[in-house]
């Protein structure tokens, strides 16, 4: 079956770097369209990066861009997210999303505190 499986949250102070990984299983990774979630308490889930299947082309929201980057590893079957300089406002949890189907990973928590 599809899974999706985030790693790599935790507490962060301000000013701080995480990377954030997706491995995935159950289906041609490299055929599909990978993205990054978030959510925080009372919000709604937001799109936050997305990377094609082929030409790797990403894009971004402006919340993040600048600071945020998504890559793949399509021998790994494996979706990043390497998030530097980041803010109390980037406190939520994160998943990774894949076009196949559109199946989602469990989340991964990322605090972003002193």
């Amino acid at each position: 079956q599809v899974q999706l499986v985030e790693s790599g949250g935790g507490l962060v102070q301000p000013g701080g770097s995480l990377r954030l990984s997706c491995a995935t299983s159950g289906f041609t990774f490299s055929n599909h369209e990978m993205n990054w979630f978030r959510q925080a308490p009372g919000n709604e889930r937001e799109l936050i990066a997305r990377i094609s299947a082929h030409d790797f082309t990403t894009d971004y929201a402006d919340s993040v861009k600048g600071r945020f980057t998504i890559s793949r590893d399509n021998a790994k079957n494996t979706a990043y997210l390497q998030m530097n300089s980041l803010k109390p406002e980037d406190t939520a949890v994160y998943y990774c999303r894949t076009s196949y189907r559109g199946a989602w990973g469990q989340g991964t928590q990322v605090t972003v505190s002193s």
